[in-house]
């Protein structure tokens, strides 16, 4: 599953090739892929074509696109009125959106095909392609944010959000990320850390992955009590979240196959740096360079599994799951 820095890096290439191009076109070629827009093909495309993207915008792992609609519907965007409609896009286990030229041959998977007014020297198509088919596209409503802040992450904040993004919490790469919103969420939720961490009520766009990469950072077990989390400890993990995050953007997110790739079809790297996840086994690289012999550790956690070091991430006597 894409997580953060997976999703932000495909929202960085949309908003440079997307932004400001007028959709002429839309192929549906996948009913399935749209599912979640429950007024059908006919009302997706008619939502879509003629419309203008505003933006490219991110919360957490939710994806969207503002539109200023045509008409019928031009009234709702004139000037200095705010959007009110957004594509939607959940990419889901597979799900990809890369940019084509229209001479470039179909990927096997292709699901819907977006073409887009002409722009000197860019990609005239956005195709969505998923092999799984757990993703999809789906143009949803903009509502109000509750603190009036940007939705989310874009080239043009505006203090509005996709309805179905509207109750998580903000992400630790938000400007407007408040840690003590989040440290007052964590003291109050009395479970585990990491459990916590995976709560997107809490802080979102944090997945296994980089849940156990932030708390190997931060010296963290992640069955620590979120009730005995000092103030400290908490910022240094929100820390070590913002800076694994931020080197996994610097190598183009995290691929482990060829399902995840960016808008031009690239995998990333980051998984070459990883420190805990999916090392068991291995040495803790941390504690080699201090000459300790420290073995990473695997366990069950939620159906999935947690990394740990058990010399410089021990386990709390007064841990919960």
């Amino acid at each position: 599953m894409p997580e953060l820095p997976e999703v932000e890096v495909v929202r960085r290439g949309l908003a440079r090739w997307v932004r400001g191009r007028t959709i002429t076109g839309v192929d549906v070629l996948d009913p399935r892929s749209i599912r979640r827009h429950v007024l059908g093909t006919e009302d997706f495309v008619g939502n879509l074509e003629h419309a203008t993207v505003l933006d490219v915008v991110r919360r957490g792992k939710f994806l969207w696109m503002p539109l200023a609609m045509a008409a019928p519907f031009e009234t709702k965007t004139r000037a200095g009125e705010l959007p009110n409609v957004a594509l939607m896009a959940h990419l889901g286990m597979s799900g990809q959106l890369l940019m084509q030229d229209p001479a470039a041959p179909d990927e096997k998977h292709l699901k819907v095909r977006i073409s887009l007014s002409p722009a000197d020297g860019m990609p005239e198509q956005l195709r969505f392609v998923d092999q799984r088919i757990f993703g999809g596209l789906f143009v949803t409503s903009l509502v109000p944010t509750a603190d009036g802040g940007p939705g989310g992450l874009g080239e043009t904040p505006l203090p509005e959000i996709a309805e179905e993004a509207s109750h998580i919490a903000r992400d630790p790469l938000d400007p407007f990320f408040s840690f003590d919103a989040f440290y007052r969420k964590v003291k109050n939720r009395k479970t585990g850390l990491k459990r916590a961490l995976l709560d997107q009520g809490v802080i979102s766009g944090i997945g296994n992955i980089y849940a156990d990469e932030a708390l190997w950072r931060a010296r963290l077990h992640y069955a620590r009590a979120t009730d005995t989390l000092r103030r400290a400890d908490a910022e240094r993990l929100v820390e070590s979240a913002k800076d694994v995050m931020n080197a996994a953007l610097a190598a183009g997110g995290t691929s482990f196959d060829s399902l995840y790739v960016n808008v031009n079809g690239d995998s990333g790297y980051f998984a070459r740096s990883l420190n805990a996840y999916g090392r068991a086994g291995e040495l803790c690289g941390r504690c080699e360079a201090v000459g300790l012999h420290s073995i990473i550790k695997r366990e069950q956690f939620m159906n999935r599994s947690s990394y740990t070091c058990p010399v410089c991430q021990p386990r709390p006597r007064n841990g919960r799951w």
